[in-house]
């Protein structure tokens, strides 16, 4: 990915796709545990083993020899001091502020918007700002970079229904997100759902990155133009200050070739004003190949629910990166990374390509100085590798290791310094609030035009959606503190749960365990017990789950171990529960109610003997909110006593 010049692009791709295709064998698993989602098609086997780069268009593409075009009007918005994106990169930190940050404790401030509710605003920097949605929104109040404004209400028609409503070419939600990412402060929005609101949310955000990108280039081009007219040499002037110290802006990161693939579609029909004269884009029939699929491919007579086909749609392979290079009126696909505007990646992807400490080939200057890092489907993440997303974040916004032939006069103050993160824009949805993307949006982002998270507390619970008749029993287990969870929750479970469940009677016991390290502390406690159980997780075998469910169905086998990432990967009806256990709740709360609802698969009248147990503590007040709602929630970890009854499915 290195190399601007062929030769040495082909050496480094022989030594990058040695260790990625070795990764990929073994982490391909939990994210999708057959390997079906494999690449599209490609040309050639040779050209199959090298990463691809595109190695024709460079001089087409490149920022230090293109000049701004006279008819491309880019200049003329970049000329008011209004436009948010010349306000944000202009305005100058100065040491004291950027030493104050440390010890500065976080303001807060909470609002209520129409759309997105509850909304928190929080700054590490001195004066916190806050501000109301506007009523009626103009297009050419928001400072689009042409050919936006004509662009954007063709590309986002298809959530415009009925007459234009005051929020003119935005839906509601898309207004006061818009409103949002426009002012450059970081946002957190939790309820981003592939079934209801996903397409729209990503039309917005790739508004935002083409509007970003067309601006910082125009001014990259506009400053080339005014430079030569004054026949200025390399590092002759200072006040030309408009870039960071390597080209790419924009970090997009999503789970799927599939999300990848509509992405790029998206920026291209943002960048195409009319149908007439077409944008150049070069390698698109090779993209389409290696992110598109085949839809004949999937199984037809598979019955899953809604969410997860609109989840799993298309090329679900999650081992892939790729440059985009935006100029003007043209799109170069494959661009080698360090020159490209806007990298699209997965997490796995870009953790085998930035490598761990002590590894000789690894690199991850070009996360330099990525001003806008999108991370759309967070919760995806906790079910391939959360480890990959902190790997990332820890190595963003680092001075690079090597100058990749920059123009020291031309890179902005704040970027040589080393205050890239304070400038940073990161943008993050996901389907739920969860501690653990709670952590990477309260610890990473610190971005000096402060920070504003979505946080709606769930009314009703997932319970409400189990349709069967059962007792739950929600039993509190204590724990010292935040680390001992895990061994709090082993030991109550060894010693108060399951000595109920030794005896005979209580065949057919399923138990849910969200998290693949408790399960395999279990599965190896069962086998030394030699309890009669199977087990199935996310890395068995075909035949192993078919001989599993059979056993555990006819009764030969008493419990069944189950992880969250199998139920979440494959979404199979478990027959012949009776007895369920939640050793921990559910990451996602309508995973709750499915497993219960599970239980009608087999019904033989033996209803009235049915149980559910569910372990929490007070460190899973998120998880138990969504679950039973967050009044119930509040009164459960508050009250004295350890166990509350819920009864569901009463006539």
């Amino acid at each position: 990915m290195n190399g601007e010049d062929s030769d040495s692009d082909v050496s480094v791709e022989k030594e990058t796709t040695g260790e990625s295709t070795k990764v990929q064998e073994s982490t391909v698993l939990p994210a999708d545990p057959e390997g079906k989602g494999g690449d599209g098609p490609v040309s050639t086997s040779q050209e199959s083993l090298e990463e691809f780069t595109d190695a024709k268009h460079e001089s087409l593409f490149s920022l230090e020899t293109n000049f701004l075009e006279e008819d491309s009007g880019g200049t003329c918005s970049l000329k008011v001091s209004q436009d948010p994106f010349l306000q944000h990169v202009n305005k100058e930190l100065k040491e004291k502020e950027i030493q104050a940050v440390a010890t500065n404790p976080k303001t807060t401030h909470q609002l209520k918007w129409p759309v997105l509710g509850q909304l928190v605003f929080s700054s590490k920097f001195q004066k916190l700002e806050t501000f109301k949605p506007s009523k009626d929104v103009d297009l050419k109040s928001l400072h689009l970079q042409k050919p936006l404004e004509s662009t954007w209400t063709k590309t986002n028609s298809q959530f415009l229904s009925g007459p234009p409503k005051s929020s003119g070419p935005f839906t509601p939600l898309q207004k006061e997100l818009f409103l949002i990412m426009n002012s450059y402060r970081d946002l957190f929005y939790p309820e981003r759902t592939a079934l209801k609101n996903g397409e729209e949310i990503r039309h917005v955000y790739c508004l935002h990155v083409i509007n970003h990108v067309l601006k910082a280039n125009a001014q990259v081009l506009g400053n080339n133009s005014r430079r030569r007219s004054q026949k200025l040499g390399v590092g002759d002037d200072d006040d030309f200050r408009d870039q960071g110290l390597t080209r790419p802006k924009v970090l997009i990161v999503v789970p799927f070739r599939e999300a990848a693939l509509r992405v790029v579609q998206l920026f291209i029909s943002l960048l195409e004003s009319d149908s007439k004269k077409k944008i150049i884009v070069s390698n698109k029939k090779r993209f389409k190949g290696e992110y598109g699929s085949d839809p004949e491919e999937r199984p037809p007579n598979l019955k899953r629910p809604e969410d997860y086909e609109a989840v799993f749609i298309g090329n679900i392979d999650d081992h892939f990166r790729i440059g985009v290079a935006v100029l003007q009126r043209s799109v170069r696909l494959y661009a080698p990374f360090y020159s490209s505007d806007i990298l699209i990646a997965s997490p796995l992807g870009l953790r085998t390509i930035i490598g761990a400490e002590g590894e000789k080939k690894r690199d991850f200057d070009f996360l330099s100085s990525i001003e806008l890092l999108i991370i759309d489907q967070a919760d995806i993440y906790l079910m391939q590798n959360w480890e990959h997303v902190l790997h990332l974040m820890n190595h963003m916004n680092l001075l690079p290791l090597d100058s990749h032939g920059v123009d020291f006069s031309r890179v902005r103050m704040w970027s040589l310094n080393n205050w890239s993160k304070y400038y940073r824009q990161t943008l993050l949805f996901g389907a739920l609030q969860d501690a653990q993307i709670n952590s990477v949006f309260s610890k990473y982002c610190v971005n000096l035009q402060g920070q504003v998270a979505v946080r709606n507390v769930p009314m009703t619970g997932s319970i409400s959606h189990v349709l069967v008749q059962l007792p739950h029993v929600f039993q509190r287990m204590e724990a010292e503190n935040l680390a001992s969870v895990i061994d709090a929750r082993f030991n109550f479970f060894v010693n108060k749960i399951l000595p109920q469940y030794r005896d005979a009677v209580m065949s057919h016991t399923l138990i849910y365990v969200p998290s693949y390290f408790d399960f395999v502390r279990l599965r190896n406690y069962f086998k030394k017990e030699e309890l009669n159980f199977t087990h199935i997780c996310e890395y068995t075998q075909k035949s192993g789950i078919s001989r599993a469910r059979h056993f555990f169905l006819q009764g030969e086998k008493q419990f069944l171990l189950l992880t969250e990432r199998f139920h979440f990967y494959k979404r199979y009806t478990i027959k012949g529960i009776r007895n369920l256990i939640f050793y921990e709740l559910p990451t996602y709360p309508h995973f709750y109610s499915e497993v219960c609802n599970m239980l009608k698969a087999t019904s033989r009248g033996e209803e009235a003997t049915w149980t559910c147990i569910v372990l929490y503590s007070k460190y899973d007040a998120q998880r138990l909110a969504a679950v039973v709602g967050v009044e119930r929630a509040a009164q459960m970890l508050q009250s004295k006593k350890n166990v509350h009854l819920f009864i569901t499915g009463e006539r």
